[in-house]
């Protein structure tokens, strides 16, 4: 196998958006045959693929999931492995985590494990959400690759490398896609009174939005409704006859977003009626929260302790979003956040991880679950 840092820098350069992730299957599976032995066993779901090791006196079948997707980004880091494919980039650190997946795969051929182990390369975790069609997918045709036991990890770019950083209960937010359209009638600057101007509604159904978390929602479960763009009109001088407000909402509870879901289908009622238009309300793909194990959750920040060259931080909660949730959902078990000491966020054209963190994280995670009760 290549090095670990050879694998990342090549993934790096072919990112892929959800259930496109062709090239990366195929990378994926071609690192995977030169580590296949008579223990190991490889099944592949639409572009993800599972990996089963079998355990020597297996007590308890155990899962690890990494995401493989990236985003719609231009890359801007200048690094001579930048991104091939235009547009788009490994902005979340799924190069990493495909990685560190292999780094354990590797691992755990060389010197099989106790445990079964079960690792999931899944596809789409940036959307549509792989999660859970896979999960249902794996239940319906090969139930036996059900784990007992789920972890993950996720890049933390503002924690140093060789921080686990995690908490029982939620880590990460319900979370929902939000897009509305409007649609009223255009027409000249000059005779505003013979149009339905839909930039005058969108900014005032914008600003009512704002309303529903501070009067909706009890102040003691964070919630969050933001419109990050809105699309009108097409030059100064004619009114907009169609806008879109494209946004997000995240929520502690499933019972707020609940909530959320229904003031804003309220509010969007008023404004047809105030404005004379028509409104359509779609949203889109929503991931269920992040909900850790606290026997699991815990087992991870007490083991991390114990080595001298990690540092355990039991971490607030974040309004973050991440499918993980769906394989909690069924399947205790927890995620952590991995340091990886970068000056730019999650989402950011110019985020460049330390590499430090893949030897690490495989170091952590390999002797965790070696260990694991």
């Amino acid at each position: 196998m290549k090095s670990l840092i050879d694998i990342r820098r090549d993934l790096h350069k072919i990112p892929e958006i959800g259930f496109q992730e062709y090239k990366t299957q195929q990378y994926v599976l071609a690192v995977l045959q030169e580590l296949k032995t008579e223990f190991m066993h490889i099944k592949t779901w639409r572009t993800g693929i599972i990996v089963t090791i079998e355990g020597t006196a297996p007590l308890h079948k155990i899962g690890w999931r990494t995401d493989m997707d990236a985003l719609e980004i231009s890359e801007e880091t200048a690094l001579d492995y930048s991104s091939e494919h235009e547009g788009f980039m490994h902005a979340c650190g799924h190069d990493f985590h495909m990685t560190i997946a292999l780094g354990l795969v590797e691992r755990f051929t060389t010197n099989q494990p106790i445990h079964t182990v079960i690792i999931y390369f899944q596809p789409a975790e940036e959307g549509p959400g792989g999660a859970e069609p896979m999960l249902t997918w794996v239940r319906a045709n090969e139930p036996l690759l059900v784990p007992d036991y789920m972890f993950a990890c996720h890049i933390a770019p503002e924690y140093p490398v060789g921080t686990v950083a995690t908490r029982a209960g939620m880590l990460f937010a319900n979370t929902s896609e939000l897009f509305i359209d409007l649609k009223g009638r255009g027409g000249h600057a000059a005779f505003p009174h013979q149009t339905r101007d839909m930039t005058v509604a969108a900014a005032s159904l914008i600003m009512q939005l704002q309303t529903i978390v501070s009067r909706a929602i009890n102040p003691l479960e964070g919630s969050v409704v933001t419109i990050g763009k809105m699309t009108s009109g097409t030059v100064q001088n004619i009114i907009a006859e169609n806008a879109r407000l494209e946004g997000t909402i995240r929520t502690v509870t499933a019972e707020s977003m609940m909530i959320i879901k229904d003031k804003i289908k309220a509010l969007c009622t008023a404004t047809e009626i105030a404005f004379d238009c028509e409104l359509s309300i779609d949203f889109g793909s929503g991931y269920y929260q992040v909900f850790n194990d606290a026997i699991c959750a815990n087992a991870l920040l007490e083991y991390a302790a114990t080595r001298d060259e990690l540092v355990s931080y039991n971490c607030p909660p974040a309004m973050t979003g991440e499918d993980f949730g769906y394989f909690l959902k069924e399947i205790p078990g927890a995620m952590f956040w991995a340091g990886a000491n970068t000056a730019f966020g999650l989402h950011h054209s110019r985020i460049s991880p330390d590499e430090k963190l893949l030897l690490s994280n495989i170091d952590f995670v390999e002797q965790f679950i070696r260990q694991f009760k």
